[in-house]
């Protein structure tokens, strides 16, 4: 029986909590503070830890700094009423494992209980544990945790297909790293010690895409001065990455699906072929079935790539989570350009959380490191913000009620003022299409 401990000042909060993990098989142990939690650590082995955030004698973060510094197998959970994005930032990148906010949702405790307890690493890893993570998975630190439920919707799919064999297709909009989730799902595959190989598709000529793909010998066409190793046979064994893969031409998908259905290639100007063992990971931020319908993509290969298919939510959809990026690429620009910014002001919070992100985590990690290189303090405020941010800040603030029919003329007026009667802008900015506003306007009988 796995073995709790509680660590909760609430006496009927943790008795409820404690029953119900009780029902659910679990042995658990409750501490009222800090102190006495300390003293059960030592004289029990734990399998997981649940802490509330604020505690009589500190805090759950302090708590999970000394569990770390002692132990860094036990997972740790936060529990707290106060459920703020800056406190989950600073519990995620001090260890702990989850972080949930009161009222507790009985199928959200058990879910995380068992992940937490699925990818608690084992002992004999733990002489590789620094408190992040073993070597195998440092590059898995890039992949920011986010607590949005569309987040742990994608971390979930993640979880699931990363130890089969399937090919994913990756979709999502510009900017929201779909090489990143590519990447993750190699490093928790079986492939993981093997070539994770990515190749940008729309930067490929189309003459010379064979020869990207399956290598060439020497002499084999003028340039070829000497062998080529393709990307197949450089990913072998481990997982190919086909970016923008819509961007391949009809001849390309053709040699595409023969060297995945045959599983071997043959370098140009070579008699031998090659066996290849490959994971195919592609994704694209176009909609490839319409691709299909207009006969611009071949729908054979759509099934081949398609065996499981992710969308990455755009960042305009995981506001949750934005603080966290934010907080995340802060620490890697204070890192690149040797700075030691320790923050953000609640003025710039409000305009990252007001903004759209048409460019997504891209956008937002370009804004940051721009704003880190012109900060002078230690704390980034508007003034190094750039214009187009601070502008949509203020103009979000007249358009965010369009959905209601008593205003709608009068934003559109507004709007189309705005932007100096540009139709494409304004429709940008009342976030509808072209042909909606037209119609609107006609409604209205607005020239």
């Amino acid at each position: 029986m796995k073995q709790i401990l509680l660590v909760e000042d609430d006496i009927a909060f943790s008795e409820m909590l404690k029953h119900f993990l009780e029902r659910h098989q679990y042995s658990v142990d409750v501490s009222f503070n800090m102190s006495n939690a300390s003293s059960q650590l030592k004289k029990e082995k734990y399998d997981l830890v649940f802490t509330d955030l604020r505690l009589p004698d500190g805090n759950g973060i302090d708590l999970l700094k000394q569990i770390k510094n002692s132990n860094t197998l036990i997972p740790v959970v936060l529990l707290t009423s106060y459920a703020e994005v800056s406190t989950a930032v600073q519990a995620m990148k001090q260890g702990a494992f989850d972080y949930i906010s009161k009222p507790l949702n009985p199928d959200e405790v058990l879910e995380v209980i068992n992940n937490a307890l699925e990818m608690r690493p084992s002992k004999e890893n733990a002489s590789n544990v620094d408190g992040a993570t073993h070597n195998k998975n440092t590059s898995i630190t890039e992949f920011v945790k986010g607590i949005s439920t569309v987040s742990k919707a994608l971390h979930n799919y993640i979880d699931l297909v990363a130890p089969t064999n399937l090919s994913v297709l990756i979709t999502g909009e510009s900017g929201t790293g779909k090489e990143v989730v590519a990447k993750n799902i190699h490093l928790q595959s079986l492939r993981s010690d093997k070539p994770f190989i990515a190749v940008d598709c729309g930067s490929i000529p189309k003459e010379i895409a064979s020869s990207e793909f399956f290598g060439h010998k020497k002499g084999a066409f003028t340039g070829a001065v000497h062998d080529k190793i393709g990307h197949f046979e450089s990913a072998n064994g481990g997982s190919l990455f086909l970016d923008e893969v819509g961007n391949l031409s009809y001849e390309n998908q053709v040699q595409l699906l023969r060297a995945l259905q045959e599983r071997k290639v043959k370098p140009i100007g070579s008699s031998h072929e090659i066996l290849v063992d490959i994971r195919l990971i592609t994704a694209t931020n176009e909609d490839l079935l319409k691709a299909v319908e207009k006969g611009d993509f071949r729908e054979d290969l759509y099934h081949r790539l398609n065996e499981f298919s992710i969308k990455v939510p755009s960042l305009k959809d995981r506001n949750d989570d934005l603080i966290l990026y934010a907080d995340f690429f802060l620490h890697k620009a204070n890192k690149e350009l040797n700075k030691s910014i320790v923050g953000f002001s609640k003025e710039v919070i409000a305009f990252f959380q007001s903004y759209h992100w048409p460019g997504n985590l891209r956008e937002l990690s370009n804004f940051i490191k721009r704003a880190t290189l012109l900060s002078q303090t230690e704390i980034i405020d508007k003034s190094v913000l750039p214009e187009e941010l601070v502008h949509s800040q203020r103009t979000n603030s007249i358009f965010h009620k369009f959905s209601t029919k008593e205003n709608e003329k009068e934003l559109i007026i507004s709007a189309l003022k705005e932007v100096g009667n540009n139709k494409t802008h304004a429709a940008k900015l009342l976030n509808i299409t072209r042909k909606t506003l037209y119609n609107k306007m006609k409604e209205y009988n607005l020239n």
